[in-house]
């Protein structure tokens, strides 16, 4: 057996050497990428000593399994603090997949109102087909969540920072509420990282990441991960071997030198949007500003509990409508108009022509996204400079 790295008891050590080999094929200090379809057997001895369970730990086929990947799978589950995880494709393939192993014809699904878009429609909209019913409850509302829960409920599912607005769940009080029921909870962390909050420290069953953002943090590359107790995680990637929804070597390899630096870079992202949400609630043409480290934020208590930092991205909603707020969108000279988030490079858009460009401004306002909202995703650029570039954006757009 390879002797492992010994990780580290901080964040910042386990984000470079947790879930690594302490040596090597061919004594290389990067991570090899084994870009390979298939796996040979010496011999037919071997491959029946494999299929015995007794062939040591190797690996079959490209969609069961790839040593980069799974090197990825044992870094996140370091740093999370859980027994293992499992990669896919894309953010989204690891919420369906995840979704799909634990829910049966029958099952009730509860969702947070504020869940990502696609989540709820996937659960909503295309799990309603096969039986599986749902209930949305206000964003946080635990006590909502509890009226909600019923015999056949099996999962609940959020975000924690949620997506615009940075809500923040008392993960411990819906980790307790859950357990008692023997319902299994789901946190998507994104917004988090492994470097502000690990829900599985406060009772929560499953984590999972769109590795496209933090975690890979270069704009790059397409992943998801699911982090938690091994009997899970088996269930989800025995899934993810009949669905297919695999992450290959190649995007493995960018996600794991991503995470060698996580630590550094989300530190920076969350000075600087403190900074930036401090600056903006300030402005007089700022109508008002979502960041769970200001004061003012409904759930700024219960951040300072869970998180050790707030994170990289700032709502804020200006005095005017959507041709105003494009104007200023237009004059930020940093940021690039984009989706996603959690790169070295600041991002800003607004979600309503971004992500709701398909309602008109009065359905857009029924789901709580207002036509003046600008969503900003600070990178690692320099602090003052992008603060500077957005008071003169509002000035010169007033």
């Amino acid at each position: 057996m390879k002797r492992t790295q010994e990780s580290g008891r901080t964040t910042e050590s386990r984000a470079v050497h947790g879930g690594e080999a302490r040596s090597r094929a061919l004594d290389t200090l990067a991570e090899p990428i084994a870009q390979t379809a298939t796996y040979t057997f010496e011999s037919t001895a071997a491959l029946v000593a494999y299929m015995e369970g007794d062939g040591g730990e190797r690996e079959e086929y490209g969609r069961y399994g790839n040593p980069t990947v799974r090197t990825l799978e044992r870094k996140l589950a370091a740093l999370e603090g859980t027994d293992d995880a499992v990669a896919f494709g894309s953010g989204m393939a690891a919420v369906t997949t995840s979704i799909l192993a634990l829910v049966k014809s029958g099952s009730h699904v509860v969702l947070f109102s504020d869940c990502y878009r696609r989540t709820r429609q996937f659960v909503t909209g295309f799990l309603d087909r096969f039986g599986v019913e749902s209930t949305l409850v206000p964003p946080a509302d635990i006590d909502a969540l509890e009226r909600a829960l019923t015999p056949r409920t099996r999962l609940v599912v959020s975000e924690a920072p949620t997506n615009p607005y940075n809500h923040v769940l008392d993960l411990a009080r819906l980790g307790a509420v859950c357990r008692e029921r023997r319902v299994k909870t789901m946190i998507d962390a994104t917004f988090a990282t492994p470097v502000n909050l690990r829900p599985a420290e406060h009772g929560i069953d499953l984590v999972v990441h769109s590795a496209t953002k933090y975690l890979g943090g270069h704009n790059d590359v397409l992943a998801g991960m699911v982090a938690g107790p091994e009997n899970l995680i088996s269930l989800i990637r025995d899934l993810r071997h009949v669905l297919g929804g695999i992450l290959d070597p190649h995007a493995a390899y960018l996600v794991h030198r991503g995470i060698k630096t996580l630590a550094v870079r989300v530190k920076q992202q969350n000075a600087t949007a403190q900074a930036l949400a401090e600056a903006l609630e300030a402005h007089p043409r700022v109508r008002r500003v979502w960041y769970p480290g200001l004061a003012s934020h409904p759930h700024h208590d219960i951040a300072r509990r869970l998180m050790t930092g707030f994170g990289g991205v700032v709502t804020f909603a200006l005095h005017g409508d959507l041709a105003s707020t494009g104007r200023f969108v237009d004059a930020c000279r940093f940021p690039r108009i984009a989706p996603s988030l959690g790169g070295v490079e600041s991002l800003i858009e607004q979600p309503a022509l971004m992500s709701f460009f398909e309602l008109s401004s009065e359905q857009r306002l029924a789901v709580g996204i207002s036509d003046d909202l600008v969503r900003y995703a600070v990178g690692i650029e320099d602090t003052d400079e992008l603060i500077a570039d957005v008071l003169r954006a509002l000035d010169e757009t007033a």
